[in-house]
Order: C-alpha cells, then sequence, then structure tokens
C-alpha cells in the first residue's frame, strides 16, 4: 500500500476507543484521523476529517446502527464501513449487510484480523466474520430474491449462477445442474465477479443480500 488507510473510530465508551486506537495506529498501513461517540459526531467530523474508512465499535445511542449506516451512506457513498460489535444476531447482521457496511466483525476478532480486514475493505472487498457466512448462505438460500440480470449486464445464466454459488453451491455441483464442465463453470465465475466487482464467494452472497428483494 502506498498510503495509509485514514479511520474514523466510532464507539460510545472513550476507553474503547482509546485500545482501538492504539492498535490501528500500531501498524504503519493505518492512520487514525479522527473519534466520535454517536451518530451526530460522526455526520459532523467525515467532512473535517475526510476518512477512507469508519470503524463503528457499538451500535450508535442516538440511532441504531442500521439506520445510522444508512444515512452514512447516503450522504458519504465513497465512505467505507466495518461494524465490529458483540452482537451476532442474525436478523441484525443481514439487515446490516443490506444497509451497505462493507464489514462486520464480531468483537473476539484478534488485532491482526482487524487491521488484515482494514486493509481487505480499504482496497474494495467486503469482509465478514467467519463465524455468520454459513448463516448468511443459509439466509439465502431460505429467501430466494429475483436478481435484475439487467443490473450489471449480466446474462440469465450468469444471474443463476450467481445465485447458486451464493447458495453455497461447489462449482462441481453448479456443473451438475447445467450440464456443463467445471472448467466452465469457473469462466462464467470468473466474468460475473468482473461485472459484479468482488473477487471471492463471500463477496458475492452479501452482493446478492444487499441488491436482491428478499420475498
Amino acid at each position: 500500500m502506498k498510503n495509509r488507510v485514514k479511520v474514523l473510530i466510532v464507539d460510545y465508551h472513550t476507553i474503547v476507543r482509546y485500545g482501538l486506537k492504539l492498535i490501528l495506529e500500531s501498524n504503519n498501513s493505518i492512520e487514525v484521523c479522527g473519534e466520535a461517540k454517536n451518530l451526530k459526531e460522526t455526520i459532523d467530523i467525515i467532512p473535517k476529517v475526510s476518512p477512507e474508512l469508519i470503524l463503528i465499535g457499538s451500535n450508535f445511542p442516538d440511532g441504531d446502527g442500521i439506520n445510522g449506516c444508512n444515512r452514512i451512506k447516503s450522504m458519504f457513498p465513497k465512505v467505507k464501513i466495518i461494524i465490529l460489535t458483540e452482537c451476532s444476531q442474525e436478523p441484525i447482521v443481514i439487515e446490516t449487510i443490506r444497509a451497505g457496511v462493507d464489514g462486520y466483525l464480531l468483537k473476539n476478532v484478534t488485532r491482526d484480523e482487524l487491521i488484515e480486514a482494514i486493509i481487505k475493505v480499504y482496497e474494495g472487498e467486503c469482509v465478514l466474520d467467519a463465524s455468520l457466512v454459513q448463516y448468511a448462505i443459509n439466509f439465502i438460500t431460505q429467501n430466494r430474491g429475483k436478481l435484475s440480470n439487467e443490473q450489471h449486464n449480466l446474462s440469465r445464466r450468469e444471474t443463476e449462477i450467481l445465485q447458486l454459488l451464493s447458495c453455497g453451491k461447489s462449482n462441481k455441483e453448479i456443473a451438475e445442474i447445467f450440464v456443463i464442465s467445471e472448467k466452465t463453470v469457473r469462466n462464467y465465475i470468473s466474468k460475473i465477479f468482473k461485472k459484479i466487482n468482488v473477487s471471492n464467494r463471500t463477496e458475492a452472497a452479501i452482493y446478492w443480500l444487499r441488491q436482491t428483494a428478499l420475498a
């Protein structure tokens, strides 16, 4: 990385902000450009410090995390958001992803995992705590929405494959469903990832969650 990632830390508790700042500034790739304790302070400070990423350590005391993330994303769409929380309630995780966050981590994450997640999100990836990935996949499988294949110029077959891989189907399983070779499936997936600008199956699942109208 050529530039340090400018991170704004948001948490109601001073001691938590202090601890996160110490952790992040121990890495030369990250610069903590500011702190905020609630949603109002966050929205006020963003234009002043121009963060590239916001690390939200808890739900906003003056507004729940989902609505808070929606507001931030609508006002500052280029700013990345990572939620760092103790909350693993699965419906909240899904709704937060749909609100547009770029990462969702639980507070038992290690220092190295947190720093790695920040850098990945800064570079354009989406990050979901490993313990929550299977739930997201199961949720997609059980709540099959419809994705417009015109939205990113996906063909009908590409749209079908995207849904299957987001549901956790392997390349072999997809090949058997469509009676095509695994190499052909890999070629399809490569094209799909390029069109929707993702790099792995977890990101594809997050993309599906965000884009589909769930039943």
